[in-house]
Formats: C-alpha cells, structure tokens, sequence
C-alpha cells in the first residue's frame, strides 16, 4: 500500500499494521459482502449520499444488516479524508458478512466488519485517457441476472477478473462481458456507452449492466446538453459500427474507446464524448469546490 493510504474499521482509525480483519471473516472466504468506490475531489466525497443509498441497497438485498447509519458512515468518510494527505482521492467502503464458522450459512456471523479504505487510485494512463484504450470481448460471460442481480454490488469479482485477464492478454486495456444472451452487459469495472448518429446509448440493468453512478450522472448531463440517451440492449455489431465508444466509473470516470477487438472507432475522443467529458468537469467542480481555509 501506498505511504498515503489511510484505514478505517468498524469506528476506528487504524495504522496499516493494525489495519485487520480475521481470516474466518465470511467475506474473505466466501465473497459474501458488498462495497462502494467513492471518489474526492478537494476533500468532498463525490455523490455520497448516492453511494450510500446503492450500498444500503446492496445489504438490503443480500440480508446484510448495515451497522451504521448514512448520518454515521459520512463522519466516518469526513474522519478519513481529513487525515489523507492529498486533496483528490479514492475511497473503498467495504462491508463483509462478519466472523463466523466454516460453511455457507450465514446466520452464525453476529457482526459485520464495515471497512474504509483512502488511497490513490489511477486506473488509466493519462497518455491513453487522452487518446483511447482499446477493448476487447470477453469470452468470460457476466453472471446472469437471475443468478445474482448486477444492481447487487458484491464482492463476487472473479468473472471480471478473468475478463480482465483476457484483455491483458490480449494487449488490451479493458474487455467488454456479454451476458448470457450475448449482448453487452458492461466492462469489467466499467459501464460502457456508444455514439451512434450523435444518440448515446447504453446497455440496460437488465441486461447485466450496474446501475453505475457515474453512468447516472452522464445520462444526466445528456438531457442538459440535449443529447439523445438511451438505455437498450447492445450486440458486439453495435460497438464495432459506432461512431464513438466510451467508458463511465467512479474509478475510471470517464475513458474514450479508439478500438474494439481490432476494429477501430470512427472518431476517439469523439465530440459527444468531448462535449460530455467537458460538462462532467464543470459537474465535478460544482458539487467538489475547494474547502475554505481554516480561520
């Protein structure tokens, strides 16, 4: 980790060497927890209360009590970020099922274990942000949303790891995961969007999509800069004839496709992204403003 990462556990600020969770936590041995990634600009967490919701959500819908209120978790999330060196950064809020004995069964882990983590986090080189990362499709298929429902933020990674593992393998920056059905579902840490006839359009939740914030926030930033945004299903035929392609995440933010599986994109960085990534900027500067000295 690195000099600058900060730690926080079940209401305490830790030193990394005391930075612990123990190894029977279920969500360690059996994935079974959620989380949020939350980025800060000049110390104001980006769309917090948002984040808070889908993480609410996320517990809600796998019958993880939450210890904490939003009230609490956001002091928790002001507590770390006054003690990060650096006025941009990223923050991991994790919540594992808690200790408890081997076996799936859940109902003898008596307490969750709420994990905050602040650190840097840089997921694209900026020489390729400026002129696009190239993308592949996956053969590793996003789970079905009858298996576990993408609005679900869940600790289970591996298929997109091993999607992740394709592209790098590929020479690729990022793959695209289809679902079941064979449309695209999202990338492998990213919601994916393409221009086409200067229409955005993206993939639905239902089909295997999350319901990304930052996703949100562009199809927000759409209406006000009267884009035509839509949400409907999209075939490897779509992304290899747009005329743009785009990625959206909190950790990503916002990435310019120039190829897919080889094929390369009419325009990277195209105008609507342009235009997007732009407006997106303002946004952030908007709701992020710098914090006033202190007296």
């Amino acid at each position: 980790m690195s000099e600058t990462t900060r730690f926080w556990i079940n209401g305490q600020l830790l030193p990394e060497r005391e930075a612990m969770i123990p190894v029977t936590d279920h969500g360690l041995l059996y994935g079974d927890g959620v989380f949020e990634g939350i980025r800060f600009y000049h110390g104001r967490p980006f769309r917090l209360a948002a984040h808070l919701q889908r993480l609410d959500d996320s517990c809600q819908a796998i019958r993880l009590s939450l210890p904490y209120s939003h009230q609490e978790l956001t002091q928790a999330v002001d507590e770390i970020i006054s003690t990060f060196p650096e006025s941009h950064g990223y923050l991991r809020l994790v919540v594992t099922r808690g200790t408890g004995p081997m076996g799936l069964d859940p109902s003898a882990c008596r307490q969750p274990n709420v994990i905050l983590i602040a650190t840097q986090l840089e997921m694209v080189d900026p020489e390729l942000r400026n002129r696009g990362i190239r993308l592949i499709i996956a053969s590793t298929r996003r789970l079905p949303s009858d298996g576990l429902d993408p609005r679900i933020k869940s600790l289970n990674y591996l298929n997109h790891i091993l999607a992740r593992m394709e592209a790098t393998q590929a020479g690729a920056q990022e793959a695209v995961l289809l679902n079941n059905q064979g449309r695209v579902a999202e990338g492998s840490v990213e919601n994916i969007f393409i221009v086409r006839n200067d229409h955005i359009i993206t993939p639905r939740a239902v089909d295997g999509a999350l319901a990304g914030i930052t996703r949100n926030v562009i199809l927000q930033l759409a209406v006000a800069l009267n884009i035509p945004a839509t949400e409907a299903p999209l075939t490897p035929y779509d992304l290899y004839t747009a005329d743009e392609c785009f990625l959206t995440g909190t950790g990503a933010e916002l990435v310019p496709v120039r190829e897919v599986d080889g094929r390369a994109l009419r325009h990277c960085p195209g105008p609507v992204f342009s235009a997007l990534a732009s407006a997106f900027q303002q946004q952030l500067a908007s709701e992020c403003k710098p914090k006033a000295p202190a007296a």
